[in-house]
């Protein structure tokens, strides 16, 4: 049997409590060809020294120390460019493999087409105890998935909505090279990489925990749909850029329907500004109707009248300071 190489991109930043764990879980994995990457984003806990202990415990391992935080996406694009491997794991040290994630994963690629981009798997929620909450993909009464996973060509479901954990996935090399790795504008990856690698790569989802995925109060995603949220602004661009991808009727209607969402979220968080960016992106879509459309108007009057008073405190804090002079 062939052993394609691996590379496992482990990215850290300040995951002490659990980046043991999660290095122990690469090192017994039960695949025997695998390229590990540790690239810590200027930690400013324990993380760095329990890095080393594990680079003089095992060899071959490719150390990558940012001095500066870079981020997930710069991050990730730097110690890509050290990977050599067939496939590529972006695997982020606080979560855990199970010791046959990769070989389960390699030997389902070896059995799909070249085509097919990314491989993704069920995942098993943990708390920050490493205790478990529940699977990722729940069983309905009626014996199918919630969120509903979807294998081939997916790129509209891609667009609607959100239902791959993205830390079960493992990536074709040759995916990350077309797409020039993430977008590192953005504060998030894994949006704009669904979204770009479904048009022109298919999916395939395994039915099998190979993962566990853990949810803590400092992770990023725990930062969405807040006051100023740079994710939420990524979100936009994102929508952006699915609308430039788009072919046909059903893929608009999809995007139509993600960005009434991303809409309705971005109002009740108190985000105008993305929100109107959206409605932009309605109207293009001649989607922006109906109450969306009363709302929008709503949030530009009340902008624009804002930036009047702004302008209008401004000129009398000059006009006083004139006056004390």
């Amino acid at each position: 049997m062939k052993y394609p190489l691996v590379s496992v991109i482990c990215l850290c930043y300040n995951h002490e409590p659990f980046l043991r764990e999660a290095l122990d879980s690469v090192f017994t994995q039960t695949y025997p060809n695998i390229e590990i990457i540790i690239a810590d984003d200027a930690s400013t806990d324990g993380s760095v020294n329990i890095i080393r202990d594990y680079c003089a415990r095992f060899q071959g391992i490719q150390l990558l120390l940012n001095t500066t935080n870079l981020g997930n996406c710069r991050a990730f694009n730097r110690a890509l460019t050290y990977a050599t491997g067939e496939y590529v794991i972006d695997f982020a040290t606080d979560d855990v493999l199970l010791p046959d994630r990769i070989m389960e994963q390699v030997n389902c690629f070896a059995g799909l087409a070249e085509d097919y981009g990314v491989v993704y798997t069920n995942a098993l929620l943990i708390d920050e105890f490493s205790q478990p909450i529940r699977n990722f993909y729940r069983n309905l009464p009626n014996g199918k998935l919630t969120p509903a996973p979807a294998s081939g060509w997916i790129y509209a479901d891609l667009v609607k909505r959100f239902f791959i954990s993205a830390p079960t996935m493992l990536i074709r090399r040759t995916v990350l090279e077309k797409l020039g790795g993430y977008n590192e504008e953005l504060a998030y990856e894994d949006f704009d990489f669904w979204v770009r690698s479904g048009r022109y790569f298919r999916y395939y989802f395994l039915d099998k925990v190979l993962t566990k995925r853990r949810l803590h109060p400092h992770q990023l995603s725990k930062q969405l749909y807040k006051k100023h949220d740079k994710q939420l602004h990524s979100t936009v661009q994102v929508c952006a850029t699915a609308l430039s991808l788009n072919r046909t009727a059903n893929e608009q209607a999809a995007l139509a329907f993600r960005v009434k969402y991303e809409f309705r979220k971005a109002v009740s968080t108190g985000n105008f500004i993305e929100a109107l960016l959206l409605a932009d992106i309605m109207h293009q879509l001649k989607a922006l109707t109906g109450v969306y459309k009363l709302v929008a108007t709503i949030l530009n009057g009340f902008l624009q009248l804002r930036k009047l008073a702004d302008n209008f405190k401004g000129k009398v804090e000059h006009d006083t300071n004139r006056t004390v002079r």
